[in-house]
């Protein structure tokens, strides 16, 4: 089969590669594979969790070709946890300290013609929509999961709450989208990017705004921070208002920018969000399937074997789309 395997700091090769090896696992042929924040940071050579070579993906859906299911289309939960341990048990499979994740040894990933899952992590398609918006499952089932943590987090109903996301990415845009599906009413977004701001106002009732030139709102209940850097800290540890909460879904960056103090005096919730367990994945998709994240006609479709370029644009900050989401 062919894929596209990255094999070195900004490099990646559209090239074959065996075939996977699925025993008693369902083999899907991939129709649709987005590109990641994290295959960039990947691909950038920052992620030791990701060496050399290695097919990266893991945000896909497609048809089962054989096994549990064949015939079907479906979306795939990239998570394989061991079912086993408390965090398991107890419904936090994204913390299962076995977990697996394909685009990480041992666990090859999607930007290839076909993959190997087991049959628990696929979620099927219903008809009329299409693989392309069904493969948007798992970047928007990590705002979804950090939504549903926010909720409890805060002293007021989401429907009263301010809310503030930082970035207007797909990890940044689908948490405003699950904001409001989930019943939040005033949804403000910070993206620099002025193209990319005017696709996220189209998204959905969201007030977009540039961070370099407005202040934003300020004495926010729940803010999302979907970028993980220094500045994106500060600014959100400024915003938040006494009592409420920061989301933390952004892998930009490990260090600085949260004001510890303002923190411990005006008694403000940091919690840290990765990824989403089986139930929030089950759950996006419905909302996806159901229309209630509206129309996700946002990414940017183009070949797989185009994919090194997709990467390189992305860099360069050619591309206004949101998601790029790459078609074998």
């Amino acid at each position: 089969m062919k894929a596209l395997v990255y094999t070195g700091p900004e490099a990646l090769d559209y090239r074959d590669a065996p075939e996977p090896e699925p025993g008693a696992d369902a083999l899907i042929a991939i129709a649709h594979v987005g590109i990641c924040g994290s295959d960039m940071h990947a691909w950038a050579g920052h992620d030791d969790r990701r060496p050399a070579p290695l097919i990266l993906g893991h945000e896909a859906a497609g048809q089962i070709l054989a096994g549990p299911g064949q015939g079907r289309r479906v979306t795939i939960n990239p998570l394989v946890a061991c079912g086993a341990c408390e965090a398991c048990r107890t419904g936090r499979e994204n913390i299962c300290p076995n977990r697996q994740i394909i685009s990480m040894p041992p666990r090859e990933g999607a930007f290839a013609e076909r993959i190997a899952m087991p049959a628990g992590n696929l979620v099927e398609i219903p008809e009329g929509v299409p693989t392309e918006k069904a493969a948007l499952a798992e970047p928007l089932a990590c705002g979804w999961h950090a939504v549903r943590l926010g909720r409890g987090a805060i002293a007021r109903p989401l429907e009263e709450a301010r809310c503030l996301v930082y970035g207007g990415g797909a990890i940044g845009l689908g948490a405003a989208l699950a904001l409001l599906a989930q019943g939040a009413r005033e949804v403000h977004l910070a993206e620099p990017h002025a193209d990319r701001r005017a696709v996220v106002a189209k998204a959905g009732e969201i007030r977009a705004f540039d961070p370099a030139a407005e202040t934003g709102p300020r004495e926010v209940d729940l803010v999302i921070d979907g970028v993980g850097i220094a500045a994106t800290r500060a600014a959100a540890s400024a915003a938040v208002r006494p009592g409420g909460a920061i989301m933390h879904i952004g892998l930009g960056s490990g260090e600085g920018g949260l004001d510890i103090r303002r923190m411990t005096l005006q008694e403000i919730t940091f919690i840290g969000t990765y990824t989403y367990t089986a139930a929030d994945f089950r759950e996006t998709a419905a909302a996806i399937f159901a229309g209630r994240l509206g129309a996700l006609d946002w990414p940017e479709i183009r070949p797989l074997a185009e994919g090194a370029r997709a990467f390189a644009d992305i860099k360069a900050g050619r591309v206004a789309a949101p998601k790029i989401i790459l078609q074998p």
